[in-house]
């Protein structure tokens, strides 16, 4: 399901892109906008994962350099995913780091890595790291569309001994200033 929902978000992407795009493509500038999408979260415990729905804020600057393009970032968001009964992560905020190339003056391909820290309603919270890859497209002068897929990780989960894993793909709108 995962996959099919991948696939298809990426083809619509690349299609609305492609008939709307009207920017000239400098990607340099703080953008702002909002997510949502899907996260799949597993534990070092037997049976203890779960998965549903996420979403939340985005905010970032990008440095156009001509083919490649460099920027920073930080997202919010909200989440509802219950762990088999053993904890519900209800939010997970990261700092980014990513870089890109220009596909077309307004695609870019990036990769995407850094900081990130999930909060739970009964084992707190606690930092981890995460890597990942998308796509963004200019599709409208100052608006960007893009999907993105992470991969993150929570070694000894708040000192619990439990480690925790979690894959989110998440569709990202921003207005570029």
């Amino acid at each position: 399901m995962t996959s099919k929902l991948a696939l298809l978000t990426t083809v619509a992407t690349f299609a609305a892109g492609t008939a709307m795009a009207q920017s000239s493509g400098d990607w340099t500038g703080f953008y702002a906008g909002a997510q949502v999408g899907y996260a799949d979260i597993g534990t070092s415990l037997s049976g203890v994962d779960g998965d549903g729905a996420i979403g939340g804020l985005i905010l970032g600057y990008d440095y156009d350099l001509g083919d490649w393009v460099v920027g920073g970032g930080f997202d919010y968001d909200w989440s509802d995913v219950d762990l088999s009964g053993a904890a519900t992560v209800e939010d997970v905020w990261r700092l980014k780091a990513r870089a890109g190339y220009k596909v077309n003056p307004q695609g870019l391909l990036y990769g995407v890595a850094g900081y990130a820290d999930a909060g739970t309603d009964t084992l707190g919270s606690d930092d981890g790291w995460f890597i990942g890859a998308g796509y963004e497209q200019i599709v409208a002068p100052n608006v960007s569309i893009a999907g993105e897929l992470l991969y993150h990780e929570f070694d000894n989960f708040n000192s619990t001994g439990v480690d925790v894993d979690a894959t989110t793909f998440q569709i990202r709108a921003a207005y570029r200033f």
